[in-house]
């Protein structure tokens, strides 16, 4: 069986509202809230805000997270979101207060790429074939 291995994302947020907002603005799209299931004993509180997804199509879905005792930022994962053109996300990057760190580049016959920090200083990428 073929399939892309990612299944899942989480980006951690310290002020979700802040992130939300961002996210919805560079990518043109909206987040819904994902309900929480009741913590159990011990766990540490987390909200999240589901990006669209269909649990059917192939493809990653995930969240915005923010949880107590995790920290956003300086992670190690990185994630891209797919696109028409990335130059078009890339235009809307620091109108919504991010920072731009490597402008539209091509990887050949893999298209093109662009990287950036979001509002909670999580790095993240934007991919697309034109």
């Amino acid at each position: 069986m073929k399939y892309n291995p990612v299944v899942w994302f989480e980006i951690y947020a310290d002020d979700l509202e802040r992130a939300q907002k961002f996210y919805e603005k560079v990518l043109d799209l909206k987040l819904d809230e994902l309900p929480m299931p009741e913590p159990m004993e011990g766990e540490n509180k987390m909200e999240m805000l589901a990006f669209p997804m269909d649990m059917e199509a192939t493809g990653a879905g995930g969240t915005l997270v923010k949880m107590d005792g995790v920290k956003a930022g300086g992670n190690s994962t990185l994630v891209y979101f797919g696109s028409e053109d990335c130059s078009v996300e890339e235009s809307r990057i620091e109108k919504a207060g991010g920072k731009v760190l490597q402008t539209k580049q091509s990887l050949g016959e893999y298209g093109f790429m662009i990287l950036a920090n979001d509002t909670e200083g999580n790095m993240f990428g934007v991919h697309s074939l034109k």
